[in-house]
């Protein structure tokens, strides 16, 4: 399988949209939010059968101070028609506080590959998510983001009961009280569009 890793929001279609299983945490406490999400998706085979625009990826959601919603910082794994590669992409999104930005870093397999910075606001939750536009994308086969790291600004120490799952499983841990939280694998089961 070939995917591109791309750091944008993807377009929508008319034809067809849905959205498949899902691990998703959120939304964080009042006094807290999420300084740096870390993450690493192991890429699975290919949809089948290879159909629609299949993207695999985490993303966070954002607040301003304002209490308006942010953004949707995310990292995009896009499956294309073509070879078919065995990657690790890894995602790291981090609160920059000399520019007020998002710094987004994409790595495969240990190489830096693509940088984004954006004034998106204050990490308000995080996930994971697996969209198909355009047609129907298929079954798409059980995959992997494993050495999960979200670290808050302030200690949230009630934040492991926000997680939400679908088709996912997931334990959402913490050794400090709630400042960094960590997930050693999440398992996103096989999905079939219908």
């Amino acid at each position: 399988m070939k995917y591109l890793s791309l750091l944008l929001l993807p377009t929508v279609s008319a034809q067809y949209f849905s959205f498949g299983n899902y691990f998703s945490t959120g939304p964080v406490a009042t006094n807290s939010w999420i300084r740096q999400a870390t993450t690493t998706l192991v890429l699975p085979a290919l949809n089948s059968p290879h159909n629609g625009n299949l993207g695999l990826w985490p993303g966070m959601g954002t607040k301003f101070n304002s209490g308006a919603d942010g953004h949707l910082v995310q990292g995009l794994a896009i499956s294309t028609v073509g070879l078919h590669v065995h990657s690790a992409y890894s995602f790291t999104d981090k609160y920059n506080d000399a520019t007020a930005n998002f710094d987004q870093t994409v790595s495969v397999n240990g190489v830096k590959v693509s940088t984004l910075s954006t004034k998106s606001g204050y990490g308000a939750g995080w996930g994971t998510a697996m969209e198909c536009q355009q047609a129907n994308c298929g079954t798409v086969p059980e995959h992997h983001y494993v050495n999960t790291t979200l670290i808050m600004n302030t200690a949230d120490p009630n934040y492991k009961n926000t997680i939400g799952l679908n088709g996912a499983s997931g334990n959402l841990v913490t050794t400090d009280g709630g400042k960094t939280w960590t997930v050693a694998d999440i398992k996103i089961n096989l999905y079939t569009f219908t």
